[in-house]
Parts: structure tokens; C-alpha cells; sequence
């Protein structure tokens, strides 16, 4: 079987919130009905498993409880699902009977030709011995119910598990009598355990482990009454899957972890999944939303991971809508689930994981009805998890209408959150002490919360899982991704002390600090001005690499898109961006390259006069950077290899105080023109901010609507491309 794959992730998933969401859930009970479309039927079936017990001997998680409330009300808001029509499985009811009997009843027994059919499952998976040897290595992937337990002399010796089976889920979709079908599975079936500052969704397996004779009795019951062979049930599954899509959060081979995002913890794909889904616009389908959500997550992966989809062979899925649903909500950012007066309860599932933090007690967002028309706004008040509390202004609203962001206040005092490997060993305590004293690094404990990079020393198990060359050295002392993921040019030599390798190690972490200030800027999805930036081989405008633009101002493709995935650079290909200004005002610019060690240049603007023209492009113009006719440098990829960003943001108002900070660092440098590379990037972007107006307060203490970010007049958009 060919799959595709859609997500390079490279990083770290899973976790769980810290709040309880039935109260929500209760709620959209009440309006849900009004929103759900009658005809066809949509039932879902959302899976989520926490607390696996300690008897099972292999670790809890802390996302899955989360990914189910993620769906449901992606399903609910977005989809037109009847909160009815969703049973929802979390921990303890998530036992393997408990499950099948949700399958059987719920979905089999309800669905009818040309209903909507949603399965999702986020927990551990698994795998054991496959007596029909589907694959070469004759082991068969599972997902693991919340009774599931490993034998007692694992892995000493194997036995029977309760897992149910990938075997046992194509004969329950082989059931169902609708084609509408779709599967997804947050889980995987190899590594396990803790892994830097996440943990791995699977529970060790392998061929001493057997599926229970209840399982193997189950399938034959199911493959009777669907008036099959063994044979020919073999033949069928090699074929393919038995309906609609299947979405794997990886390879077969790969790890799907827990992740902490800001105060909460989710499964990494399923977030940015239904993040992405929340603010698409109109009825997407499979073929393209899935590359889509693989580039919108591949500035937020830690580990390499690559999810997989697969249709039914033969058929036209894929070109289908999502969910095979047609018809579908407005596209947003967050949903009013309560109103008590003046004073509102909300679900922001729809905001991207890197400005979450711009969204606590700051951040405006619109009321919008049916055709996306402003009717009111929200004032956000607070923020825990997921859930926000607001105060309406200017609008009577009830629950079930949709948000999106009108504008965010990126806080000034943002940290780079630090975690302590314990490959560290004794040296963690001054490895904290030399950390602390560096400005705006915050140490923090991991398994605690989100981190955006780990300290520690290469160990040689860790440097044996790494691909590829140029691996650093055994002992020495660098920065890693929540994964444990090596940063490129982070490592010294292999007997450097931690204090040593922090004070070396301090321009980078400032640098990788105002790429942690811009990212919160990023609004792609929600900016309203009609600009877009691309990238392309140097004197080869027409040919086109990749392409960022508002997606709600919709501005016209100058060609087809780009492939899925990352463009993939060779190191010495000369390449050049396209900014191009299609408002009927002029803005001002400022574009940024950020290379796969976290070292930032700044590319545009490159003329150091005293004049704001020098940031501007004129209304209806676009700009070359660099022009031939005009710059006397070029724009090469060069070593080291790995994933560079294009961080660019476009304001309509002049950004004065950012000029002036890069005036200073050129001059200082002897230069009147070409990209400069700031010693202190973090204080370039604080000048930045200050421009936009992020973080003001007014006189009474309440953050400014006006003082912010605004999505009228902002757009912040990133380009992501690979060397190699």
C-alpha cells in the first residue's frame, strides 16, 4: 500500500489540560441542534485515554482527553455535527468493550448511505504478532484500551493483550454503509516513554505479544456476518483500507508524542489539525487541507514526525471535502459556548499554537455572522487552557456564534523557557545558575509545562538515534528541541564545562529568543490586508517555490501552488523573494531569515538612509529582494543544512523605532547598505513591537484594542524552506 505523506513534523506531541471540560460540553448540548445540518447524518466517535493505570506498567498521558475536546468542538462549530450525534470515550469508559460496543451501537447501527461517519482515537498504540503477516515483519499495529495490560513478566516473557487490533477497525469500517468515512489516529507504535520534554504515545509491543483470544473471536464473528473468507479478508485488507480516508499521526515507524502548548497539553497533530480546520475557508478537500496543515505545522515540529493519510484504492476520496462534509461554518478562531450578561465563555480552539500567549488577559476578537460580516466584539479577559473568558461590547450574542481575531497584544516581557536535560547529571544545578543570570531565559522544570529548548550533553544512545552526519561530539553540551532533537550549531567540544557552554551559547540564545517574539506576531490566517510574499530561484521569478499570503484576503496566485512539504534547497542555490502590495495604500516591510541554527539576518530593508521610504512599498507595487538593478549582494543557501524560516510582517504604519535599532547595527558595522545580522536580535524585535503597538495598556490598565496588533492593519507570514 502507497500512502501519502503529509506532515513533517519536527517535534514533540501530546499532553492534556488541566481543566474539566464537560461543562462546555453541557453547554452545547443546548444550541447545538440549532447549527447541526439534518440531512445527511453525522455521527462521531471520539476516543480519548489519559489515565492509563500504573498496573498496566507503562506510562499515563496527559493530551488524549484533550484531542477529543478538540474535535468535538471543531465537529460541532465548524461542521454543523449535532452534539447528539457525538459519543465521546475518555479514560475509564474507554475500555476495549467499551469502545467496540460505542462502534457497534453508535455508528454501525445508525449510519445509513451517504451519512458522515468521524472516528477518532488519541492514546497509546501498539503492536503485536499479525498471524496473517500483512507485513514483512509480521507484526500488526493496535490501539491500546485503557484496561489493556502488558503480561506480568514483560518482556521477559510475552502473552495475550486486550489491544484492539488495525484488523479488528477495518472489519468495523468494512461495516459501516456509508462510503463518508474517516479515521484518525493519534497514536503510534514504536518508542515509548519519556523523550526529552514530551512523551511518546505508545506502549512497547512487539512479536512476543499476542492478540487475546477475544480479539481473534471478535474479528471471526465480524468477518461471518460480513460473509468473508479468511482468505478473502486477507486479500481485501492488502488492497487497502475498507472506507473513506484513514489520517495516522505518523509513519508505521514513528513516534507520536504529548506536548505541552502555553499553560495546556494536546496532541500535536490533532491541535494543529483542527486548529487549521477551524479557520479554513470553505468546503477544502482532503488533497489539499492535508499539505496545507503539513506546512502550517512544520515550523512547530520537534522530531521529524511524518503523518500519514490513505483512501480507499480506487476511489475519489481524497478530492473530497473534509470529513465529507460540504457545507460547512464560517472560518474562525473561537466560538461563544456561554453568555451570562455582558460576560462570556469561549472555546479558542481555532488559535495558532504560537500566539496563544498574546491571548490571556489581551486580544480583541469579532463577532461574525453567516457571511463572516462583523457584527460586535469580544474583549478577551482571561485564558486558561483552551478556554477564554471575554466581555462583550457592542453585541447580543448567544452561544454558538463565531469569533475571529481582530486583534492580539504580544506580551514585552516574552522569556526563552529553558528545560534542564538530566543527561546534565550533577552539573544541573550550575547549569541553572549560569542560565538565570543570562537575560529573559527562564528556566524551566520539564514535564511541568511547555520549554522551547532543552541544555544538555550528548549521551551515546542519544547520538546513536539521530540521522544523518555530522552529529555532535559525545559529552558535549548543546541545546535541544522538546524531543531531544539536536539544534544545529549549539554543541562545543566534548569536554566543555555547562557555565562554558552557557556563556557561549548566550548571542544564541538571543537570537532564538526574537524568533520565539516574532512567531507570536504570526497571522497568517487572520490578517486582512491583501499582500503576499514568495520565494524563487534567483532570476526565475515565474517559477515558484513557495508562496505566503492572508488567506482571508485571498489575494490571486501569480501560479499553480507549490508541492506538498517543504521546498528542498541544495546548499549554493541562489534564491530570491517577491513582495508584492496589492493594497490601495501604501505599507511598510520588514522580512527576516532565520537559518536552522537560529541565527537572524534581516534582508529587508537593506538601505540605510534616514528615510521610512526605505521600508515601504508603494500601493499596487511589488519589490525584488534582492534586485539585481539595484542590491550588490545575493541570497544563497548555505551550510548548515536543515529548515530555514522567512519570518515577513507588513504594517501600515511606518516602523520607525525597528528602523532606527538596524540603522544603529549598520552603522556600527561601517555599512550603508545589504542585510544585517543583529548582535541583539531580541532587542531589534522589542523595537518591532513597540512599532506595532504590541503589549500597550491604557491609562485605565486594560489593554487598548486600538494599541494593538490589528488584523486590519498587520499581516505577519512565514516561509519555511529546507536545506539540503
Amino acid at each position: 500500500m502507497k500512502r501519502r505523506h503529509f506532515l513533517q513534523v519536527g517535534g514533540g506531541l501530546l499532553a492534556s489540560l488541566g481543566w474539566d471540560a464537560l461543562a462546555v460540553q453541557r453547554q452545547s448540548d443546548r444550541y447545538g441542534r440549532a447549527i447541526a445540518q439534518s440531512t445527511p447524518r453525522k455521527l462521531a466517535l471520539l476516543v480519548g485515554i489519559n489515565e492509563y493505570p500504573e498496573s498496566s506498567l507503562f506510562s499515563p498521558l496527559y493530551g488524549c482527553v484533550t484531542d477529543a475536546d478538540l474535535q468535538r468542538q471543531l465537529l460541532i462549530h465548524r461542521f454543523g455535527f449535532n452534539p447528539k450525534d457525538i459519543v465521546t470515550l475518555t479514560d475509564a469508559q474507554a475500555t476495549r468493550d467499551g469502545i467496540l460496543t460505542a462502534f457497534e451501537e453508535h455508528l454501525i447501527q445508525q449510519a445509513k448511505p451517504g451519512d458522515v461517519v468521524v472516528f477518532h482515537f488519541s492514546g497509546h498504540g501498539s503492536q503485536v504478532s499479525d498471524p496473517d503477516r500483512d507485513f514483512p515483519d509480521g507484526l500488526n499495529s493496535t490501539l491500546v484500551p485503557v484496561d489493556s495490560r502488558l503480561p506480568a513478566n514483560f518482556p521477559r516473557e510475552g502473552g495475550a493483550v486486550q489491544d484492539l487490533m488495525g484488523h479488528t477497525l477495518y472489519l468495523l469500517m468494512s461495516a459501516l454503509q456509508t462510503e463518508n468515512v474517516t479515521a484518525i489516529l493519534d497514536s503510534c507504535h514504536s518508542g515509548g516513554g519519556k523523550r526529552g520534554n514530551v512523551i511518546v504515545r505508545s506502549r512497547a509491543g512487539g512479536s512476543v505479544l499476542e492478540p487475546s483470544p477475544e480479539e481473534l473471536a471478535y474479528q471471526d464473528q465480524w468477518r461471518s456476518r460480513l460473509g468473508l473468507s479468511p482468505d478473502e479478508l486477507i486479500a481485501q485488507r492488502r488492497k487497502g483500507i475498507a472506507k473513506g480516508m484513514v489520517i495516522t499521526s505518523t509513519r508505521r515507524d514513528q513516534l507520536a508524542a504529548d506536548t505541552p502548548f502555553s499553560d495546556f497539553y494536546a496532541g500535536a497533530f490533532t491541535y494543529t489539525m483542527t486548529q487549521y480546520l477551524w479557520q479554513q475557508a470553505g468546503a477544502e478537500p482532503f488533497v489539499s487541507a492535508i499539505p496545507n496543515i503539513a506546512r502550517a505545522t512544520t515550523r512547530d515540529s520537534f522530531s521529524g514526525q511524518e503523518p500519514e493519510y490513505e483512501a480507499k484504492a480506487g476511489s475519489d476520496n481524497a478530492q473530497k471535502p473534509f470529513y465529507f462534509v460540504p457545507n460547512q461554518k464560517p472560518p474562525a478562531e473561537a466560538v461563544i459556548t456561554r453568555v451570562n450578561g455582558s460576560q462570556a465563555e469561549l472555546w479558542l480552539g481555532g488559535l495558532d499554537p504560537n500566539s496563544l500567549e498574546a491571548f490571556g488577559e489581551s486580544g480583541v476578537l469579532s463577532v461574525v455572522d453567516a457571511q463572516g460580516n462583523e457584527q460586535g466584539l469580544v474583549e478577551l479577559q482571561g485564558r486558561e487552557g483552551l478556554v477564554g473568558r471575554g466581555r462583550l461590547l457592542q453585541a447580543q450574542v448567544q452561544p454558538g456564534a463565531l469569533l475571529r481575531e481582530r486583534s492580539r497584544g504580544v506580551p514585552t516581557d516574552l522569556a526563552l523557557r529553558v528545560g534542564l536535560d538530566p543527561s546534565l547529571g550533577d552539573d544541573a544545578p550550575t547549569a541553572q545558575q549560569a542560565l538565570e543570570r543570562v537575560s529573559r531565559v527562564q528556566v524551566q522544570p520539564l514535564q511541568q509545562g511547555e520549554v522551547d529548548y532543552l541544555l544538555g550533553r550528548v549521551t551515546e544512545a542519544a547520538r546513536q538515534s539521530w540521522q544523518g552526519t555530522g552529529k555532535p561530539a559525545i559529552g558535549s553540551v548543546g541545546l535541544f528541541s522538546q524531543a531531544l532533537e539536536p539544534v544545529p550549531g549549539s554543541f562545543g567540544g566534548a569536554g566543555e564545562g555547562v557555565e562554558a557552554a552557557v556563556q557561549r551559547l548566550q548571542a544564541k540564545l538571543r537570537s532564538l529568543l526574537a524568533a520565539r517574539i516574532v512567531r507570536t506576531t504570526l497571522n497568517t490566517s487572520t490578517s486582512r490586508l491583501q499582500v503576499s510574499v514568495s520565494l524563487s530561484p534567483e532570476g526565475s521569478d515565474s517559477q515558484l517555490l513557495a508562496e505566503v499570503f492572508p488567506t482571508r484576503s485571498a489575494p490571486r496566485r501569480r501560479s499553480a501552488s507549490p508541492s506538498a512539504g517543504l521546498p528542498r534547497l541544495a546548499v549554493g542555490t541562489p534564491v530570491q523573494f517577491r513582495i508584492e502590495n496589492r493594497e490601495s495604500r501604501d505599507l511598510y516591510f520588514s522580512v527576516l531569515v532565520i537559518d536552522p541554527t537560529g541565527d537572524m539576518a534581516v534582508i529587508f530593508p537593506n538601505q540605510w538612509t534616514a528615510s521610512d521610504e526605505v521600508m515601504q512599498v508603494k500601493a499596487g507595487q511589488s519589490v525584488l529582494i534582492p534586485d539585481a538593478g539595484r542590491d550588490s549582494f545575493r541570497l544563497v543557501t548555505q551550510e548548515p543544512k536543515g529548515v530555514s524560516e522567512a519570518l515577513i510582517i507588513a504594517s501600515s504604519s511606518p516602523l520607525r523605532q525597528a528602523l532606527s535599532a538596524l540603522r544603529d547595527v549598520a552603522t556600527r558595522g561601517g555599512q550603508s547598505r545589504g542585510p544585517v545580522a543583529p548582535e541583539d536580535p531580541a532587542s531589534v524585535m522589542g523595537s518591532l513591537l513597540a512599532d506595532l503597538g504590541g503589549g500597550t495598556r491604557s491609562s485605565g490598565g486594560t489593554r487598548s484594542p486600538g494599541g494593538q496588533l490589528d488584523t486590519t492593519q498587520l499581516a505577519a507570514m512565514a516561509i519555511a524552506f529546507e536545506v539540503v
